[in-house]
């Protein structure tokens, strides 16, 4: 299989990290791609119409995306490992939505930055993304911490790889004030040997 890759983005790390948890780096090359909506570059669209990476390319399939198909799927062949069981699973895919969401919201501030003329350029489109982050990283702070106690999964890689993501791109904006234990949690999950492995430089 191929995975079609660039290191910084926080979809494709998750794919990464999930290929590092299952025990399966070594049956998927690295693919480097890379492109925007106004320049897909080298993003395969033969294989992902939307122009986006990840996208996994099968040997006995279509290719996948996005990076919630392809660990799904990853899952799968390595026998369901980071996707619990009812009712523990609403609770996994909830979390790893919204630290999609988190993400999808960052690189929306970055794409403003390098995508948009200087002079069109909108500090309260940037405000408003930056809330959407701001407003998840509340509710996890105030709502998830008894789950993020518990075994690692789909949603705490998405979440680890979000944050990463986060402090890469916003590290203008002090996401720990006022979220000690979200703080913490990042603190200890950036040290699983997964998501050191994967740190964006």
């Amino acid at each position: 299989m191929r995975l079609y890759h660039s290191p910084t983005s926080p979809f494709v790390r998750k794919v990464v990290v999930a290929l590092h948890e299952l025990g399966l780096t070594d049956r998927v090359e690295l693919v480097p791609a890379s492109g925007t909506a106004l320049d897909p570059g080298s993003i395969p669209l033969a294989l992902n119409p939307l122009g986006k990476i990840p996208c996994l390319e099968r040997p006995d399939g279509p290719a996948l995306y996005d990076s919630r198909v392809i660990c799904r799927y990853l899952d799968h062949l390595a026998g369901g490992r980071l996707y619990p069981g009812e009712p523990r699973l609403w609770e996994t895919l909830t979390l790893e939505a919204t630290a999609d969401g988190i993400a999808e919201a960052m690189l929306a501030i970055v794409y403003e930055a390098r995508l948009r003329p200087e002079a069109h350029r909108r500090a309260e489109i940037v405000e408003a993304q930056w809330a959407k982050v701001a407003r998840a990283l509340d509710a996890i702070e105030a709502r998830w911490m008894a789950y993020l106690a518990g075994p690692f999964d789909a949603g705490q890689a998405a979440l680890g790889c979000a944050l990463g993501y986060v402090d890469l791109r916003g590290a203008d904006r002090d996401w720990r004030a006022g979220r000690p234990g979200l703080g913490a949690w990042e603190a200890r999950v950036a040290e699983r040997p997964s998501l050191a492995a994967t740190r964006p430089a």
